[in-house]
């Protein structure tokens, strides 16, 4: 694995966080994606882009999944994306139920639990397009769900699934929203409460005889990402509160029975996911667990020193990673 050497401008976690989101990108060699519809549960669908080669049961598939507000156009994604499909990869850049502009495919919300739907996906790849390797990778919130997904499969995974990877995944829960009502990440607590509000009050508006009006006046009060899912997120996806929310849907409680080999980027200067949930000892001691912890990265970040296709590194990673783990003839 390269070694992340970061942007000499950007050796702060917080600088180097907010220049990934103002970096300015462009994907010369992706495709158009197709836009496709899964449906993941009764009543629920979700939407992704998908870049499948002309002969796409002849190429092995990565299924990217964003992080907290995020969706199928964030540009970590797109960024990983084009990387995988020039590796020789189809790409699957899945959007978690209500994001990306599809709140109206589903009376519910999206929750950091629902490791069901991309479950839903990988599945129906395999058993309706036949693929014959399948890999997901996540980012941050979405990072918890692949690992949650991985580890729930266990020994039972099918064989076409090949690996896992996770970039800054926030797999325990209660101590990433701890994090980030720390003074020093007002920045992000905002910008993250300020759009779920956003999407919730637009949630209400599309169904409305379930989420009651007067929500609207109690959603004002809210400050923080752990008051909104004390408010929104438990009672209206069946947790008792927040607290129960976050214990129920971290994957640190699953991490140790991942069968599949696994790659999990993350930075000591991240400043929304602790580096100290990393040493947790189901995660260290499981052996198709790689962890690479670099000293400098921010959160979901990784811009390199390096220019061109290798400046942002933990993408660059992804794409290696699942390379190294297709079959020999691929």
């Amino acid at each position: 694995m390269r070694e992340f050497i970061p942007h000499r401008l950007l050796r702060n976690g917080h600088l180097m966080t907010i220049a990934a989101s103002f970096w300015r990108r462009e994907y010369p060699r992706l495709p158009a994606g197709l836009p496709r519809l899964f449906q993941t549960e009764p009543g629920t669908q979700v939407r992704a882009d998908c870049h499948f080669h002309a002969n796409a049961g002849e190429h092995p598939t990565l299924v990217l999944l964003h992080g907290l507000e995020g969706s199928s156009d964030s540009d970590y994604i797109r960024g990983t994306a084009e990387k995988a499909w020039v590796a020789g990869f189809n790409v699957v850049r899945l959007n978690q139920r209500n994001c990306g502009g599809t709140e109206h495919l589903t009376e519910s919300l999206y929750h950091s639990g629902l490791s069901g739907d991309i479950r839903a996906v990988v599945l129906e790849l395999i058993e309706r397009d036949r693929l014959p390797e399948i890999f997901a990778a996540g980012f941050s919130m979405g990072g918890n769900l692949v690992l949650k997904m991985a580890g729930e499969f266990g020994d039972a995974a099918p064989a076409e699934l090949r690996g896992f990877a996770a970039v800054a995944p926030s797999f325990h829960l209660a101590a990433c929203a701890a994090e980030l009502e720390l003074p020093k990440n007002f920045l992000y607590e905002r910008h993250f409460v300020t759009r779920l509000k956003r999407r919730m009050r637009h949630k209400a508006g599309l169904f409305p005889s379930r989420y009651a009006n007067g929500l609207r006046d109690e959603l004002a009060r809210v400050r923080s990402v752990r008051e909104f899912d004390d408010l929104i997120t438990a009672p209206f996806c069946g947790f008792r509160d927040a607290a129960d929310y976050y214990e129920r849907s971290s994957a640190m409680h699953v991490v140790g029975s991942i069968r599949r080999p696994t790659l999990i980027l993350t930075a000591e200067d991240d400043p929304v996911v602790p580096v100290t949930m990393f040493s947790i000892e189901a995660l260290r001691k499981n052996p198709n667990i790689t962890l690479v912890v670099t000293r400098s990265g921010g959160h979901c970040a990784f811009i390199s020193q390096e220019g061109g296709s290798g400046r942002f590194w933990a993408e660059e990673q992804i794409a290696e990673f699942c390379k190294e783990q297709t079959k020999p003839e691929r």
